[in-house]
């Protein structure tokens, strides 16, 4: 669907998984089509963290507590 706006990073929906399965599984379905500003991987703020944006352009930042 085309929109004439674009989502900036400054805004950014935030998800705290407390499973990896679950990391894994929300990180999956929001790449499809998306893009990956940060994969999920240890970047020293938390055991595992990805930065994806969906299909639509929307930012989101999944955490494993």
């Amino acid at each position: 669907m085309k929109h004439r706006f674009a989502f900036a990073p400054s805004f950014s929906f935030y998800a705290e998984c407390r499973l990896e399965e679950e990391l894994d599984l929300y990180y999956a379905a929001l790449v499809d089509r998306g893009a990956m500003p940060m994969p999920p991987d240890n970047y020293g703020f938390g055991r595992k963290f990805a930065w994806v944006n969906d299909g639509f352009g929307v930012p989101w930042q999944l955490n494993l507590a």
